[in-house]
């Protein structure tokens, strides 16, 4: 399975924000939008990516307020991408090492989406349940709930 499984399913709705968007304004959208994660854009350049994690991280260096903080000074600048060719294994792997929850999708220098942790964990969860309903059907006269005398599995 690839990332481009993911996106097909998910849809396209992209939210980003610039770098010099006040940190307050990008907490508020992410709390209306109810999302977990903003693209940080720079003339159509990725430039970061701001998450709850980042903001969290900022308000306590900053003693418990936002103030004037810009998205610029909570954002990661080096965050993880992947391409929609990328498979799914991968992006668990890289997701993992580096507590990543959200990952930008890119193609060359186009933002074609964003995944989540929880796409990733949906998506297993539904190739596992896929592929479990094709067994069960493979398997003639498959026990339902008991097991019948001389059923073999």
């Amino acid at each position: 399975m690839k990332v481009s499984d993911i996106l097909r399913v998910k849809g396209n709705t992209l939210y980003t924000v610039t770098p010099e968007e006040p940190l307050a304004r990008a907490i508020e959208i992410m709390a209306d939008k109810d999302i977990g994660s903003l693209v940080v854009m720079d003339h159509g350049d990725l430039v970061g990516m701001l998450t709850f994690r980042e903001v969290i991280l900022c308000i306590v260096k900053s003693g418990g307020a936002v103030g004037n903080a810009l998205v610029r000074g909570a954002m990661d600048d080096h965050p993880l991408t992947c391409t929609s060719e990328t498979e799914l294994d991968e992006v668990r792997r890289m997701m993992l090492e580096r507590h990543a929850r959200y990952m930008p999708v890119m193609e060359r220098r186009m933002l074609m989406g964003v995944i989540s942790f929880y796409d990733v964990a949906k998506a297993v969860v539904d190739s596992q349940n896929f592929e479990n309903r094709m067994l069960k059907a493979y398997i003639r006269d498959w026990p339902g709930g008991e097991e019948q005398p001389g059923a073999q599995l």
